[in-house]
């Protein structure tokens, strides 16, 4: 049944509980997606994995949890637009370009008509229906279903081209993820079904870029940490594919509490992002849909103890 209330949507099985914030409520930013706006995971009444991007109340971009992002950087229909147009922000809404400077995913920009967005839920699943609003020739319909079944949680993804423009940019989950109440350092390994190695740091942030990789320890395809880190940490390891295996897998080594992400399609890009409260390993998908198709994906994620 479809509801406007403010209280969250929970899901649950004999194993997860899930918090998912309705649309608008939690967070009404224009950088994350509206939709499917996971705020907690909960494993076995004990155990939690969700945390804020920041801990300062007005700091940071709104992110909790798992959420989702369209173009980062390939904004959809943001470098044709001219100062005072307006461009869509898939699971949002349309945004208006304000001057001539390059999308920067950091600055809010106007909402000027969030998308309608229906949602249909049970007790183990969420179903979320985000409308298009066309945009000079640009409308997607973009469908999302969370389900939970044991420990494991799904979110599967539709997106609708009912435009007549193509649809070219890519989608990723920004996992703001915490282990319990335990801080991110030594005691957390970060692991890839493949060695890892870095893209290079260029231009004028190689040396910061070089400064926020130098707290991470790698090891074959395990990431752990040298220290707390004092401040945000980045990479960009290269080497992934398409793979059965999970595409990473966090644990808090003292406990074996942890979580890991399967991904049905081939990765266009993988980052590692955190602070000392805080890691987010992100796997980003390439969209391409032309007027009148759909791509579908679906990401798995297994929580254990």
């Amino acid at each position: 049944m479809e509801s406007t209330q403010n209280s969250p949507i929970v899901l649950q099985s004999d194993r997860l509980t899930v918090e998912i914030a309705r649309p608008g409520t939690v967070y009404h930013g224009s950088r994350f997606d509206w939709s499917a706006f996971i705020t907690q995971v909960m494993l076995d009444d004990r155990h939690t994995f969700c945390i804020p991007e920041a801990l300062t109340p007005g700091q940071g971009s709104g992110g909790i949890g798992l959420c989702g992002e369209f173009g980062i950087e390939e904004p959809v229909g943001y470098d044709e637009a001219r100062p005072g147009d307006l461009f869509p922000k898939p699971g949002i809404g349309l945004l208006a370009r304000p001057d001539e400077q390059p999308y920067n995913f950091f600055r809010p920009y106007e909402i000027v008509a969030p998308f309608p967005i229906r949602v249909c839920t049970g007790p183990a699943q969420a179903m979320f229906v985000v409308e298009p609003l066309n945009c000079r020739g640009y409308a997607v319909r973009l469908t999302k279903t969370v389900t939970v079944e044991g420990a494991r949680l799904t979110i599967a993804c539709t997106l609708e081209n009912v435009g007549t423009r193509p649809i070219v940019t890519t989608e990723y989950v920004h996992n703001f993820v915490r282990i319990d109440a335990h801080a991110i350092g030594p005691d957390y390994r970060l692991r890839f079904p493949y060695a890892v190695h870095f893209a290079a740091p260029e231009g004028p942030a190689a040396g910061r870029m070089a400064e926020l990789i130098a707290v991470l320890d790698v090891q074959g395809g395990d990431i752990r940490w040298r220290a707390t880190p004092e401040g945000n940490f980045y990479c960009r390891p290269l080497g992934f594919a398409a793979t059965d295996a999970a595409q990473w897998e966090l644990v808090h080594e003292p406990s074996g509490v942890g979580m890991c992400e399967f991904d049905d399609f081939t990765p266009a890009r993988v980052v590692v992002w955190g602070a000392s409260h805080v890691v987010s390993a992100e796997i980003f998908v390439s969209i391409n849909v032309q007027p009148g198709g759909t791509q579908r994906w679906t990401r798995r994620y297994k929580f254990f103890a």
